[in-house]
């Protein structure tokens, strides 16, 4: 059997690239890559995202790149699955994203002008309304997507009925209502549970309510203090290591003990 062989490489480099997405599609292809669907993709592709995510965020540029080429395959991925039902393809995506960014910057590429950021937020959302028929939101949470993380989601919820006024005008009712939820989850526990994955939702919910009010970023905060949970246990194993202790022997009292003496060191350190 003929093997297919690599694209050209004097070819630009998205056409490499698309030449050998094909490749593995086809039938003599890859049996991973021919077996892939829109759904089946959907966790990686998320999974791509977040990494270009914490490429940028670890400021390594090395890294960035590569993420941002693995990012990069899932868009050309998917739109060779749908080139091969007849739906679309590459081009036409990038065709529909060119003709979207020119028409929503009308202060770029027409006589409009915009003196800032803000500005430019509000006519962005006059021309989505405007693509959209001009036709009126039913509901002021129209237009978010369920597909965001929960977090994010959770947060723009909440802001889109701040908007309409549906909100507290300061931080202490929010705390209450979070002090409120967490009684119900420790209700819902003594119950027998039943509830309890509603009633953790509401919990977590009211606690991206707080954050919003506090104008602190949610996903940010979450990710700093698992990050800092990540440092300390690493500490700690390093320390049981040091002293010979195998922690799955030892009692959770013992090892609390060794977490409170990696704080205390951490924060000499300061």
């Amino acid at each position: 059997m003929t093997r297919p062989t690599p694209p050209d490489v004097s070819l630009p480099a998205i056409e490499q690239l698309k030449l050998v997405v094909a490749q593995l599609r086809a039938p003599d292809g890859c049996p991973w890559d021919k077996e892939q669907t829109h759904t089946s993709l959907r966790a990686g592709l998320l999974e791509e995202a977040y990494e270009v995510v914490a490429a940028i965020d670890a400021k390594d540029d090395l890294n960035l790149k590569e993420e941002l080429g693995d990012l990069l395959l899932q868009v050309v991925f998917h739109s060779q699955i749908a080139q091969e039902e007849g739906r679309f393809d590459l081009e036409a995506v990038a065709a529909g994203i060119v003709e979207k960014l020119v028409r929503r910057h009308p202060h770029v590429f027409e006589e409009e002008t915009a003196l800032d950021s803000a500005e430019v937020l509000v006519r962005w959302e006059e021309i989505k309304k405007a693509e959209k028929g001009g036709k009126a939101q039913v509901s002021a949470l129209d237009g978010v997507s369920p597909g965001l993380p929960s977090l994010q989601y959770a947060a723009k919820i909440q802001k889109r009925a701040a908007q309409s006024g549906f909100d507290w005008d300061a931080v202490i009712p929010v705390l209450e209502k979070v002090r409120e939820e967490l009684v119900e989850v420790e209700e819902s526990l003594k119950e027998g549970g039943a509830t309890l994955e509603e009633e953790l939702g509401d919990l977590m919910f009211s606690v991206v309510n707080l954050t919003r009010k506090l104008e602190i970023d949610a996903e940010v905060a979450l990710h700093g203090a698992t990050q800092k949970f990540s440092r300390r246990f690493q500490s700690v194993e390093a320390l049981a290591a040091e002293r010979g202790i195998t922690m799955k022997e030892e009692s959770l009292e013992f090892l609390d003990l060794l977490w409170e003496e990696v704080k205390r060191r951490a924060r000499e350190q300061l």
